[in-house]
């Protein structure tokens, strides 16, 4: 009788960092891709078009590799050192996603799963293919499926041994692997998740409307934001973990074992005044291989204009003033609506002397919103 494969493969994974590694169909049928097919029908994905040209081959892992057979869904945990929610308490510093503090989990990951991918198709003679979250794969009902854990209300994935604090990343192999037992949703009647969103992004549980959510916002969104969401953010300048981290599954979450994916100190609280000052390579500098540094400076230093408006501190007027010449459209709007919550008084006197001149319509529209 033929060795079980799980188990070479469980091996395997646990020497290259991963926390859980399980197993699911692949081509069986599932009502994922109709959830998804209502969420962009309702345009609830936003400016996200990506998620609108590539529905069909969101809609299942067949519809992207027709030979798809077995879903093999590796977790590897990121969990914080301690409860992050008393960083938004401290409005002179920038609160930055806990995913986002170490290294991109994207390259940890993927170099890991094409390591172990590797062995495996050695191993069983079969086709693989691997994917970390940017390919067109709906890793997180496949991991349900799994049994890693279930979508909780917040929509997230949500593990009873590692609570919220989970990356994924899928093999898919050509090879009849047999499924573990998926797993069952236990969120019970806790509303902990949706009560802790500070912009309401949840229409229901198990439900999320991205253009409220401060994580799109602050992320896949280019312009300037609607002014709710402005003071909605507090100084969350890059992700928001408030849904994630009010989970009272965390009781079960560890520490980040994998050192590249534990937090720089340098990016938990970091000051607003030293990121205002931020040019194009001091921003690259810092957030060398971050996920932060792929939404550029210029829509960085937007998100940390609006925590700066957010955060009455006055000596911050002057950094805040100093970025309305700045080259970028965005971040002069930003700037200017910075100033006007925090030195109104200046604000009036540069409005008067900037409105005027002001070349780009959205820029001057700001000066006359806040007037």
């Amino acid at each position: 009788m033929a060795a079980d494969p799980r188990i070479f493969i469980r091996q395997r994974a646990a020497e290259l960092g991963f926390g859980v590694c399980r197993f699911a169909s692949a081509s069986e049928p599932w009502s994922a891709g109709e959830r998804l097919a209502h969420f962009v029908d309702a345009g609830r994905h936003g400016d996200m078009g990506w998620m609108e040209t590539t529905l069909e081959r969101r809609a299942h892992p067949t519809a992207m590799w027709e030979g798809a057979r077995t879903a093999i869904v590796l977790g590897m945990n990121y969990g914080p050192d301690e409860d992050p929610r008393p960083e938004l308490e401290a409005a002179s510093a920038g609160y930055i996603s806990v995913y986002a503090r170490g290294d991109d989990y994207h390259e940890v990951i993927k170099g890991r799963l094409k390591i172990l991918a590797g062995q495996i198709a050695a191993r069983l003679k079969q086709e693989v293919k691997v994917f970390v979250d940017t390919a067109p794969l709906m890793e997180k009902p496949l991991a349900q499926r799994a049994g890693l854990g279930w979508q909780g209300k917040h929509t997230n994935l949500l593990s009873r041994t590692h609570g919220n604090w989970l990356f994924l990343g899928t093999i898919l192999t050509a090879a009849e692997i047999e499924p573990d037992e998926a797993e069952s949703e236990h969120c019970g009647r806790c509303s902990a998740c949706l009560d802790a969103c500070p912009t309401k992004a949840f229409p229901a549980p198990f439900q999320i409307d991205a253009r409220r959510c401060l994580s799109y916002l602050t992320i896949e969104y280019a312009g300037a934001w609607p002014r709710e969401f402005r003071l909605a953010t507090g100084n969350r300048i890059y992700g928001c973990d408030d849904c994630l981290a009010a989970c009272p599954w965390n009781k079960f979450a560890q520490e980040a074992s994998e050192t590249r994916l534990q937090a720089r100190d340098v990016l938990k609280s970091p000051p607003l005044t030293d990121l205002l000052a931020l040019d194009d390579p001091a921003f690259r500098a810092l957030f060398t291989k971050s996920p932060v540094k792929r939404i550029g400076r210029d829509r960085f230093l937007r998100n940390a204009l609006y925590a700066a408006g957010n955060s009455s501190d006055a000596a911050l007027v002057a950094p805040v003033e100093a970025l309305l010449d700045d080259p970028a459209p965005v971040v002069r709007g930003a700037a200017i609506w910075a100033l006007s919550q925090l030195a109104p008084e200046r604000f009036a006197i540069e409005r008067a002397a900037r409105l005027a001149s002001e070349p780009d319509d959205d820029v001057r529209s700001e000066w006359i919103s806040d007037a």
